[in-house]
């Protein structure tokens, strides 16, 4: 049986706990914040997307970044594995549109009741309102001065001093502490300085799953505006940066909703701080010429109004005169004045309403972080660190981020679930 400690007590952090401790070990879970999962509480507007219930295979397609670093951990516990895991401790599960697995009861806590259960069913001491300063590995003259080099020369992990001194000595420590995206959960970016201090490298952090802001300033027009069933499309030249079907909802900076926090990922990824072109096709569910079609016979039913109370049936009252705005057309032109021509570069502008992308908000807003310890510098059989024996990371301290859906709990679950059981 080795000690284990655990810093952080977030969804990584909470099923490396479970899992070291149901391998055996003696686990102690250190918590900076006065409850775990203080970041679970508020995923999914507090209802908590647990996991999403697609094929395994598909897990990996829904992962931005080093999916394939993901192998090891997912198979060694995937998404079915969190819902059995759930419903052991009394946390039943459903699934909803697009695959997404919700707790029965929409209530997050209950999420975290489940898994305080299950800790607490394997013995983890849990301890809150600690917060770690170091890791102890180096055989320096300080509080760590009882650090040893394994066989190979590596530096191994002695244990960890917190805030406050003390040193809590351990064979084994794993490193869950998030990245810095709701910094008001305690998300500092701690982890990343613990492995830079074990000779890690760390990927340049990033605010992802985060909202857009835009150029145009008709946006603020819109604000509070939610369109359902509409295409978003970024271009970079002719290269299609991201393209999918989904809910957005308008901002006074920009853009925002699940579309486009999905959306953010793939910008962020390469071009980020760049400007991009953003195109909303407003109906597409219509082809060009079926949508043309649709138009015309608006038009001919309203063939006397002017052309500004001609569109009423084809938008959101809040968006005709923004329609109206960009079209170019006379809003006081009479229905049948207007040409051909016109008319098709209005059906053209609803097939591709632009914006300008111009940047995203800061990690106040993002749901999660891009970036981390390099993956390259852990061991994805087992979540160790490649520099430091007995070191392990998981969860959004690693490069691994993905889509909306219940993807990047899933990332953490099994991120943890493997670094628990990887240790010796």
């Amino acid at each position: 049986m080795s000690k284990c400690i655990v810093v952080g007590g977030g969804a990584a952090g909470m099923l490396a706990a479970y899992s070291a401790a149901a391998h055996g070990h003696q686990v102690i879970l250190l918590e900076k914040n006065e409850k775990l999962g203080k970041k679970v509480y508020i995923t999914g507007k507090g209802r908590c997307n647990v996991t999403n219930a697609c094929d395994v295979e598909d897990l990996f397609k829904n992962i931005i970044s080093n999916p394939k670093f993901m192998y090891s951990s997912i198979y060694s516990f995937d998404n079915q594995a969190v819902v059995d895991l759930l419903t052991e401790y009394g946390c039943a599960t459903k699934v909803e549109r697009g695959d997404r697995v919700f707790p029965v009861s929409d209530r997050s806590s209950d999420v975290i009741f489940a898994l305080t259960r299950a800790l607490k069913d394997k013995g983890v001491d849990i301890r809150l309102h600690t917060e770690v300063a170091e890791i102890c590995m180096k055989a320096e003259q300080d509080a760590c001065k009882d650090a040893v080099s394994d066989r190979g020369g590596k530096p191994r992990v002695t244990g960890v001093k917190t805030s406050k001194g003390e040193v809590i000595k351990a064979d084994a420590v794993i490193v869950c502490t998030g990245g810095i995206s709701y910094p008001s959960t305690g998300s500092a970016g701690d982890g990343y300085r613990f492995a830079e201090e074990a000779g890690m490298a760390v990927v340049e952090p990033k605010p992802a799953l985060v909202p857009l802001e835009c150029k145009e300033l008709w946006c603020e027009e819109l604000m509070g505006l939610s369109l359902r069933n509409v295409q978003v499309t970024i271009l970079d030249g002719k290269k299609k940066v991201f393209q999918e079907f989904g809910e957005m909802l308008f901002t006074h900076f920009g853009v925002t909703g699940p579309l486009i926090l999905s959306a953010s990922s793939h910008y962020v990824k390469k071009y980020y701080g760049k400007e991009l072109p953003l195109y909303i096709d407003l109906k597409p569910a219509l082809t060009t010429e079926q949508l043309d079609k649709r138009v015309l016979r608006d038009f001919e039913e309203n063939i006397n109004k002017q052309f500004k109370n001609a569109v009423n049936g084809l938008f959101p009252g809040k968006l005709v005169p923004v329609m109206v705005a960009l079209s170019g057309i006379d809003p006081d032109k009479k229905v049948n004045e207007i040409s051909k021509e016109e008319r098709q570069q209005f059906v053209h502008l609803i097939k591709n309403l632009p914006l300008t992308i111009t940047g995203t908000r800061s990690f106040v807003e993002a749901i999660i972080t891009q970036g981390g310890v390099k993956v390259k510098d852990v061991n994805p059989s087992t979540m160790e660190s490649k520099t430091v024996k007995g070191l392990y990371f998981a969860g959004e301290v690693l490069d691994v981020d993905a889509v909306t859906g219940g993807f990047n709990l899933q990332v953490a679950w099994s991120t943890g679930y493997l670094a628990g059981m990887s240790v010796e």
